[in-house]
This record gives structure tokens, sequence and C-alpha cells, in this order.
């Protein structure tokens, strides 16, 4: 997707609003007249000259390549990259191998546990740079506690490797996701909860691959309560969840009937837990298998039922009890089913609000970023969500 996709003149007059010029003011800079300018911003008058994009460009303080939306590279996007190489350092060195570093010289299992305990916050509240800066010593942290306690509890560990997963899952850095996933899954082993646990960060990883949906049945089926009426609350979410994650691997694969089927086992499970918990990190219950039946319409391509059964369930007060981060992934989703129903205006509001409440989930995020393009591409967006997209370097 290019830059010249959305008409220059809107470029031009976001740019020219951000350098807080009027349209007299802009003209005056140019030796042009405000009606010129007028006209170009509207795209009734277009501009061609190499010669006058330069003057255009050197006015509003840009360089040209800017200005026609190409090769625009955020800050943001620097620092994530930058952030991710550290994170890869880290899962690259095993404890065994690794001397003492200085910021977990002291730390002990129970500071360790607080300290993945923040991670899963950091993540829940959407904070993504955040939680980039604090990985690499926190990986380094669990693995020399693997390498040197090897009859301590492991759950610490287990849980630092999973929102290490689910974190490079949102910054669409699949690779690393899967070695992450995979350490908490050898983590694991020996001990049916924890193993429970790592798949379904597992399941996020493997999203698209079709052994996924047998993986995350297997879990979750030994997970499962022997009584089908029975069960603890965090039983029930650890199973719940993981069905939630073959419904959608279904749903990729095309395989409605059997999304449907398993998102109605889940339901049953997320009856007995009820809204506005987290066993496990989980955010399992009702509201969340209804979003994940959502998801599934979207991949299904039924924007109507997706649409439906959304504004149905964001009335409900489960909804305001799922994490911040829940949410705002949910309604970057929504945004696609809206442009499967040709409702390109909601779809901007959808994406708009999550910048509002979340901004790390678009600016951070490559899959929600790719949606933000799309909509802002579209001949009838509103121009609040092509400015957005201008400024954030994507069209």
């Amino acid at each position: 997707m290019t830059g010249d996709s959305v008409p220059i003149g809107r470029r031009v007059a976001y740019l020219r609003a951000r350098r807080k010029l009027s349209q007299q003011s802009f003209a005056d800079r140019l030796g042009k007249s405000k009606s010129w300018v007028d006209k170009v911003e509207r795209g009734v008058r277009s501009l061609e000259r190499v010669s006058t994009i330069r003057e255009v460009a050197a006015v509003l303080r840009v360089d040209a390549a800017t200005l026609l939306g190409r090769d625009v590279r955020s800050v943001e996007l620097v620092e994530r990259a930058e952030g991710v190489s550290k994170i890869r350092a880290a899962l690259s060195t095993y404890g065994m191998a690794s001397s003492r570093p200085v910021a977990c010289r002291d730390a002990s299992p129970d500071q360790l546990g607080r300290a993945v305990g923040h991670a899963w916050t950091t993540y829940q509240h959407a904070r993504y740079p955040q939680l980039i800066e604090q990985l690499p010593a926190l990986l380094t942290g669990v693995q020399r506690l693997q390498a040197q306690e090897s009859g301590a509890d492991r759950t610490a560990v287990v849980e630092a490797y999973r929102v290490t997963a689910a974190l490079l899952v949102k910054l669409d850095e699949a690779s690393l996701a899967w070695l992450a996933a995979d350490r908490a899954m050898s983590a694991a082993i020996g001990d049916p909860v924890l193993l429970a646990c790592a798949a379904v960060q597992l399941g996020q990883v493997l999203r698209a691959s079709a052994r996924a949906k047998s993986v995350m049945l297997t879990a979750a089926y030994r997970i499962a309560p022997a009584d089908p009426n029975g069960g603890t609350p965090q039983a029930l979410s650890l199973c719940g969840s993981l069905l939630v994650q073959a419904a959608l691997t279904a749903a990729r694969a095309g395989m409605d009937r059997d999304a449907g089927g398993l998102l109605n086992e889940a339901t049953e499970m997320a009856m007995r837990v009820g809204d506005g918990h987290d066993h496990h990190h989980t955010a399992f219950g009702p509201v969340a298998v209804d979003l994940a039946r959502v998801a599934v319409a979207i991949e299904l391509g039924d924007g109507k039922r997706a649409v439906t059964q959304h504004e149905k369930v964001v009335e409900r007060e489960g909804w305001r009890w799922l994490p911040l981060e829940h949410r705002a992934a949910h309604l970057v989703d929504v945004a696609r089913a809206y442009l499967q129903v040709g409702d390109v205006i909601t779809a901007a509001r959808s994406l708009l609000l999550v910048d509002s409440i979340a901004p790390s989930e678009i600016r951070h995020r490559p899959a929600a970023r790719r949606v933000v393009t799309e909509v802002a591409q579209r001949a009838d967006a509103p121009t609040t969500i092509t400015d957005f997209a201008i400024g954030l370097g994507l069209v």
C-alpha cells in the first residue's frame, strides 16, 4: 500500500494545519492565492510539477517524500525494532551461559514472581513500549532461575515466557513468539496446569497453522474437569480459553460449524466462571466468549453478524471489566467488520476510539496499523481517519 492512494491535497491540508498555518498565510508564503491552496486541498487542482511540490514541502518544513507519503518511518517503529532486538538477544541467551546481570543480582524467586505479575499488568493495560523495555531483564532473570534452581517453582518462568509470547504476537514477530511459547511449554512439562497456561499462548502463535486446532483441543481436554458440571473457575478458564483458541483456528480455516461448536462448549464453561475474572491471565468469561464469536464471524467474512453481536456485547457490564488490551484489540477487529458491511465512518470511529484509550494498540501493533491504512484509503473515508493515518506515516 502506497502513500499515493491518499490524495496529496489531504496530506497538504493535514501538514498545513499541523504547522498552524491558515490557508491565507500558507498561500502568502508560497506566493499563491488562497483559492489556489483551497483547490489543491480539496483535490480540484493537482500538484504535478516537481518544483511546486518541493516549494510546498519547504514551506511545510518536511521533505518531499513525507509530503508524498513515501518512506515515512515513525520514531515509535524505530524504538520498537530496537526493543525487539533486545528481546531477541535475551531469548538467545541461556541462563547457564550468561554472566550475572546487575539488574537481576538480588532477584529472588519471589521478586521475579512480582516482576512477572507487573509485566502482565503492563501488557493488559496495553503499555507495550514499557513492556518491551522490561522484558530483556526479566527474561534474563527467569533463565538464571531456571538454570540455578531446578527444583524451584516454575510458575514465574512459564508466565514470563507467556507474556513475552503474547507481546511478540502483537508485534507480528512470529518466529520469536513461537520461540517464547515453546520455552513456556518446555518449562511447564510435568505440570498439567502450567502446560495449559503455556498452550493458551501457543494457540495464539499457531493460529494460522493447520495443526493448531488439534494441539489446543488436546491441551483443553487434559485440563478439563472430569465432572462436566464441576471444576474450579481456574481450570474452567484455562479449558475454555483453549477451546476459544481452537475455535478461532477453525474459523481461519473456514470451518464455520467446528468453530461454532467449540464456542458453544466454551460458553457453558464461561457461564460457570462469570465475568470480571482473570484466572491465569485469560480474562475468560461469557463476554470474552461472545467477543470470540465476533472474531469468528469476521474471519468468515460475515460482517453483518459480527457487527450485530458486537453492538450487543459492548452494552453489557462485563465488557467494561475486560482488560484494556482485550477491549482495544476487539475494537480494531470490529473496524474490519464495519468495513465488510460498508460502514467506513463507524470503522474509523472505532479505530480513533482505540487510539484514545490504548494508543499503543494502534502505534505498535502492525495488524492494527494495516486496518487504519485500509480504512484511510477508502474513497469515502472521513478526514479524521485520513489525517490520523497521515500523521502516523501510513499513507
